[in-house]
């Protein structure tokens, strides 16, 4: 027999601790003194009071931990329960890390404003490229939704150029639809943009998983977004994301801001022919629209953008708020406006995301002049 103090030792908890769980039946000692009261615990109820505390740290309340202890559950039993919970405290936790980058973001663009010299913003036009690519649809275009999607669909797009023995020739690109309402009531196809909430800044800090050592990014469609309906894939994607309703034909619409996200990767036609292409490696004419190839994966020949404000990124992208915002100032300060989601191209990217380098490209036109 142990006194309340030296079983408090053992157990790694206060002797306070004890009396309480005593006073709730949670656990009781195994010998009371009738007469002094002190309290006795055996050895054989360290193995109790360690589930007690395991169960209490993990986040399940006293009451919860009375009710999962009274059923006897057994050790294997008791494991599974403590990896579930495990796994939910460190999505928790992930989360919460995720909403820190972004409060820093913030702060660093608070912190940075007005500080961009018109020497960062270069101008150009950018060219046509042939991409890989991989659909899926997001709930809006905010870090917190784009990420969850993008991330996978680059992981898998890679598993399947390299199963399809192609290899990417270059640095992946990711650009973005509005996601179109049907309209109820009109089946033969009215619909409406809905429109994402992207504000002029762009980047919503979604790294683009897969392998690291192939060059992962995210552009935009050009000024003109190509309408959701005209591909194919992109229909699929979202009549998978939201499922069939009545009333509607295809494109139902999934949330407010909504977006259809095409994860893609530059290839040359020669490798999609080798490989196999049904599209013959040519790839779709340079309108934005995927064409399936027969691979478990869609190419598209995305035209270039006629007018883009460029600016160069360093680092991850959960930080690319200032950079993105003070492009915005930049684009507003030199009788510009925005003409689309902004492209994220990324040039480097190495598995330290410290290293990486990205151009975001803004396609833009010059803004009408204000009347006096």
């Amino acid at each position: 027999m142990f006194s309340i103090g030296d079983f408090a030792q053992y157990g790694r908890v206060s002797a306070r601790m004890l009396r309480h769980y005593d006073a709730i039946g949670l656990l009781c000692p195994a010998r009371t003194d009738p007469v002094t009261g002190y309290r006795f615990y055996e050895a054989a109820q360290l193995a109790r009071l360690n589930r007690i505390i395991a169960l209490k740290d993990l986040g399940f309340s006293l009451q919860q931990v009375g009710a999962i202890l009274a059923e006897e559950v057994s050790v294997p039993e008791l494991r599974g329960m403590l990896r579930l919970r495990r796994a939910e405290l460190e999505a928790t936790l992930t989360a919460a890390g995720e909403r820190l980058a972004q409060v820093e973001a913030r702060l660093r663009s608070i912190e940075s404003e007005g500080h961009m010299s018109a020497d960062d913003v270069v101008v150009k036009p950018t060219g046509t490229v042939l991409l890989a690519e991989l659909s899926g649809i997001a709930a809006s275009y905010g870090p917190e939704d784009i990420g969850p999607v993008i991330q996978p669909l680059y992981a898998e797009l890679c598993a399947r150029l390299e199963a399809a023995g192609v290899t990417p020739a270059g640095p992946g690109l990711a650009y973005y639809e509005a996601v179109y309402e049907a309209v109820p009531g009109d089946y033969e196809g009215d619909y409406e943009d809905v429109p994402g909430d992207r504000g002029a800044s762009g980047g919503h800090g979604g790294e683009p998983g897969g392998r690291t050592d192939v060059p992962a990014g995210r552009t935009d469609v050009p000024a003109g977004h190509a309408d959701v309906q005209g591909s194919a894939a992109a229909a699929a994607a979202v009549a998978a994301a939201v499922g069939d309703e009545p009333g509607y034909e295809s494109g139902y619409e999934p949330g407010p801001g909504a977006v259809v996200v095409h994860a893609g990767l530059t290839v040359t036609a020669e490798a999609l022919t080798r490989a196999g292409a049904r599209c013959g490696g040519t790839g779709a004419p340079a309108t934005g629209t995927p064409t399936a190839t027969g691979l478990g994966f869609d190419v598209v020949a995305l035209p270039g953008l006629e007018c883009a404000a460029t600016v160069v990124h360093r680092g991850p992208m959960s930080r690319i708020l200032p950079t993105a915002q003070n492009l915005a100032h930049w684009i507003d300060a030199n009788g510009y406006r925005s003409a689309g989601y902004a492209r994220e191209l990324y040039l480097e990217c190495p598995p330290d995301q410290e290293k990486w380098v990205t151009e975001i490209q803004e396609p833009v036109v010059r803004a009408a002049p204000e009347k006096p």
